[in-house]
């Protein structure tokens, strides 16, 4: 199946090269590990790649993706911070890597805590040529998800 899916990558969308990526976020409840939750493009050649402390329950899936990234030949910038929440009685991690990028911003979903400062310079050190914006996310990650997930952009085609 990842042939075919490869094919059909590199006819529709020009790609030359795929690289998957192995399981998400442990903590990831609802979407199964889409990868908006774990890591992005930030440029050419350049991955924002969720990291988690040694010991949680991502640390090996993350460290497994950071290998597969390299190996690939990209650069890998590591994201430390995963904030959670008590929400509902669940505790619900608020994935900063979950943003939305628009026209010269990125929407970041941040959960309120003294992290966000922190994670807000990280991502706009990662785009610097846009302004960031956060956006309470918790709620957003209690129901699957964030900015990214709730957008669904359509790239421009030119």
């Amino acid at each position: 199946m990842r042939p075919a899916i490869e094919q059909g990558l590199r006819d529709f969308l020009g790609v030359e090269h795929v690289v998957w990526l192995g399981q998400g976020l442990a903590e990831d409840r609802d979407t199964d590990g889409h990868v908006d939750l774990i890591a992005a493009f930030i440029a050419p050649g350049r991955v924002l790649l969720q990291s988690t402390p040694p010991g949680t329950p991502s640390s090996e899936r993350m460290a497994d993706n950071r290998s597969r990234l390299v190996a690939a030949g990209l650069e890998v910038v590591e994201f430390p911070l995963l904030p959670t929440l008590d929400i509902g009685g669940e505790e619900v991690a608020v994935g900063h890597l979950n943003f939305y990028l628009c026209n010269g911003a990125v929407i970041v979903p941040v959960a309120g805590l003294t992290t966000d400062a922190e994670a807000l310079e990280r991502i706009g050190a990662a785009y610097p040529d846009r302004e960031v914006v956060g956006v309470p996310g918790g709620v957003i990650a209690f129901g699957g998800g964030g900015p990214h997930c709730i957008t669904q952009q359509v790239p421009a085609t030119d």
